[in-house]
């Protein structure tokens, strides 16, 4: 398994409940396919562009381990989750 790290930027207007339901579907599927080593709720930021409309967002970091076939579920799952505006994955080194 592989050492990978994801950042999430999730809408900003969304509520609490919301929010937590967007963090725990994606924990759960990365749960079920490989193993959370970190996790990291930075918060609401100002971003440094606008995006998709929204000039904050709020940032959710993760670190795991999984497959790399993983990795190809999970920016599906993060592309066709509208409340998620923007999204990043890194392999990290060993």
């Amino acid at each position: 398994m592989n050492k990978y790290e994801t950042v999430i930027l999730i809408n900003d207007t969304l509520t609490k409940d919301a929010r937590n339901a967007v963090i725990s579907k994606i924990e759960n599927f990365i749960d079920s396919n490989g193993k959370i080593t970190k996790k990291d709720d930075i918060g609401s930021k100002k971003t440094a562009y606008e995006i998709r409309k929204q000039k904050s967002a709020y940032y959710y970091l993760i670190e795991f381990q999984a497959n790399p076939e993983t990795i190809y579920e999970l920016k599906r799952i993060y592309r066709i989750t509208d409340e998620i505006i923007k999204f990043i994955v890194i392999k990290l080194g060993d």
